[in-house]
């Protein structure tokens, strides 16, 4: 594996004799990958290619969903339900045990959302996603004129509580994820190269974001996807491949990727795998510190 070390410490992380795998190629844009452990396969977007798809080590890779309205981010709420981002119809979904498509969020204040693109689930049922305007510009989505005249970050409460927005002075919100103990929320915004991190209030909402660091090198990407493992190192996608950053802010290297990640998410039995959505392909790395599981998984 090619890594760019910043840090001595990105060895305690992987280890560079590992060696990349390529699971799956020839799609067009592919984002949101999930891990499913009941069924011990991986779930990932193909945005243009308007499918969801599944790969598994024993059948390879299918067709999970077709048209998946060009989803992109994928979750699992605290039921173990798909929750899915569609560029194409401005929704947050959730796919019921009998299959059916629940519309958790399409508009706020009576106007359509952007493209709802990234989404996490807190311990307490909590789902909260970012709504950058990607979705709404050729390719990556269906070409149409915005109906808001902000890109934000929302909550969707367990109790039916109306779609409550929470930030809107991103350029462009994309990945977002919890600190280990779902105190603060980190969002960062692929326009500006950056990750902020918000303290977490008891009632749901967001305090006043900070800057926490910024995503710099050399090559193809910007922040994109992003989560953290369970020794509490922020993984976060940018220019060259995926960024290690400590719990303190510093950037110990970036895993090199042949093609631009857009995301990525840990998985099989040990979580010690990481799988990215790159471009065309989909890989795996064996990583040395395993990942965390989220709620529902």
């Amino acid at each position: 594996m090619k890594l760019e070390i910043r840090d001595p410490r990105l060895s305690e992380v992987v280890d560079s004799r590992a060696e990349l795998e390529t699971l799956s190629e020839g799609h067009l844009f592919t984002e949101g990958p999930l891990w499913d452990a009941r069924q011990r396969r991986l779930l990932f977007s193909d945005i243009p290619g308007n499918r969801i798809h599944q790969w598994s080590a024993d059948g390879g890779t299918g067709v999970f969903r077709a048209p998946s309205q060009m989803s992109n981010g994928l979750a699992w709420d605290v039921q173990g339900r798909l929750l899915a981002c569609e560029h194409a119809s401005s929704r947050l979904t959730r796919t019921e045990p009998d299959g059916r498509i629940t519309v958790l969020a399409s508009t706020y204040q009576g106007r359509e959302l952007n493209s709802p693109n990234d989404v996490v689930t807190k311990s307490d049922g909590n789902i909260y996603f970012t709504d950058p305007s990607y979705g709404r510009m050729p390719y990556y989505g269906v070409e149409r004129t915005p109906q808001l005249g902000f890109r934000g970050v929302y909550r969707v409460a367990p109790d039916g509580q109306p779609l409550r927005l929470l930030v809107d002075d991103f350029a462009q919100p994309n990945g977002l994820c919890f600190s280990a103990d779902e105190r603060r929320l980190f969002v960062n915004d692929t326009e500006r190269s950056h990750i902020r991190v918000f303290d977490v209030q008891p009632d749901g909402g967001l305090g006043a974001g900070a800057l926490w660091a910024e995503v710099h090198g050399e090559g193809q990407g910007a922040p994109d996807g992003m989560k953290i493992d369970s020794a509490g190192h922020l993984y976060c996608c940018g220019p060259g491949g995926v960024h290690v950053f400590d719990p303190a802010a510093r950037c110990l290297g970036v895993l090199l990727l042949p093609q631009p990640v857009a995301n990525f998410t840990w998985g099989d039995d040990d979580l010690r795998s990481l799988f990215f959505t790159a471009t065309s392909a989909v890989y795996r790395l064996r990583m040395t510190v395993p990942g965390r599981r989220p709620p529902g998984a």
